[in-house]
């Protein structure tokens, strides 16, 4: 009999999974996900700065499984987990499973702090980097209509929480649009007044990355006129003003936050099963602990099996697929009645891109940076988007800014329902 696999999440761990069991006769996939489309994250701080479009990096599910026999698509979104019936509620309907993979991975951390959870701007969803944009270009806007020196210099200052990948690529990118698009193209906005700070709690940028790398980034993001505060964390906002932890504070209206991740909740997984960053505990083969037929792959689980990393796995993309090829591989070898593979993670390295025509790049045995690094990075980041169109657009879209300096779509946008008024 064929073995029912149910998947929550389509992002790297899920999609990944998909593939490797498309069209296997032995097992029906059915992928839920609240989104009707799957999405690339490491360009979405692209979006949300208005480099490139939202389509860019985005693929439909249903086009993309329509070429597989044994995949379907359910959209809702996970209310519960039933493992006593073996069942899966979502808002949309309840479905049963031979096997479960929970592969939802994370959403933004804010710490328990209530105000800049309600206030400050997240950037791990594509409606949240479009929302972001908007904001950006709205607040310019204002920004132009302003003649109170102390508001005008609120509305400019931006804020950026997090000194990881992605607050580093996401600095560089609107430090150089400031650059080159906001002193030509809003001439009435007094550019003196303007700031851009990045912030971080650990003593470096890109902690997890190399020396060169760190050392590399500060440089090149302080030539860019990025104000980089490190060893302090963002403890409030209030009243549009950052509270520092070391008594300062920054008044803005653009509170970015790129500060951490917390594992998505999952009803019905005992607290037993849930580790350090709300992680669900996984055995070496990525099955729930103290539980049967459930697995986790991908941001969402914290395996602690693996000798080489008894703290866990990064939270990386690699990490996501790797884990999805290997279940995969498990589950044919339980319909083959042969033992089991425990996980182990490859390093393939990690990158990051400052500015234009300036990356670094951590491979396992050396290190380098510049536009050898940029080149490899814009490679990499080609590679795994879905759909030979998405990659041939992207392409031109990527030369023809890097040329220009120009970004053409700062669209502000409002989807609203037309009232015929």
């Amino acid at each position: 009999m064929k073995k029912h696999i149910i998947i929550v999440g389509g992002g790297f761990a899920g999609i990944n999974l998909i593939k490797s069991l498309k069209n296997d006769e032995r097992f029906e996939i059915t992928l839920i996900d609240k989104n009707n489309y799957h999405f690339f994250p490491p360009l979405i701080y692209q979006v949300a700065t208005s480099f490139i479009q939202a389509s860019n990096i985005s693929y439909p599910f249903r086009r993309m499984i329509s070429k597989f026999r044994n995949v379907r698509f359910h959209m809702g979104n996970l209310i519960k987990v039933v493992s006593e019936t073996k069942t899966v509620e979502t808002d949309t309907g309840n479905l049963n499973y031979d096997y479960l993979v929970l592969a939802l991975g994370t959403e933004s951390n804010f710490f328990g702090m209530e105000n800049v959870q309600r206030c400050a701007l997240p950037m791990k969803s594509i409606k949240e980097a479009l929302y972001l944009r908007n904001h950006m270009l709205l607040t310019l806007e204002e920004a132009t209509r302003n003649k109170d020196m102390k508001a005008a210099g609120r509305l400019q200052n931006i804020v950026i929480a997090g000194g990881g990948p992605t607050g580093v690529e996401l600095a560089g990118m609107l430090a150089e649009m400031g650059k080159y698009i906001a002193e030509k193209e809003y001439p009435e906005i007094k550019m003196g007044l303007s700031n851009l700070y990045l912030i971080d709690a650990l003593p470096t940028l890109l902690s997890p990355m190399s020396e060169m790398a760190q050392k590399t980034s500060y440089e090149t993001l302080e030539k860019l006129g990025v104000k980089i505060i490190l060893n302090v964390s963002v403890k409030d906002y209030i009243d549009n003003k950052v509270i520092l932890s070391d008594g300062r504070s920054i008044e803005t209206e653009t509170l970015i936050w790129t500060s951490g991740v917390i594992g998505r909740e999952v009803p019905g997984i005992p607290k037993e099963a849930i580790g350090r960053g709300r992680r669900i505990l996984v055995d070496g083969y990525n099955e729930v602990e103290g539980m049967r037929n459930i697995y986790a792959v991908g941001d969402i689980c914290l395996q602690l099996t693996e000798k080489k990393y008894p703290n866990g796995h990064p939270q990386l993309a690699q990490v996501a697929i790797q884990q999805a090829h290997n279940l995969a591989d498990n589950f044919k070898y339980i319909a083959q009645g042969k033992p089991l593979k425990p996980f182990e993670y490859n390093d393939k390295g990690s990158m990051a891109i400052i500015s234009k025509y300036n990356a670094v790049v951590d491979l396992p045995k050396f290190s380098f940076k510049g536009f050898i690094a940029w080149l490899t990075w814009l490679f990499i980041h080609i590679i795994p988007l879905i759909g030979f169109g998405s990659k041939v657009r992207l392409a031109f879209d990527w030369l023809r800014l890097f040329i220009t300096n120009n970004p053409s779509i700062r669209l502000i946008l409002y989807p609203k329902r037309n009232t015929g008024k």
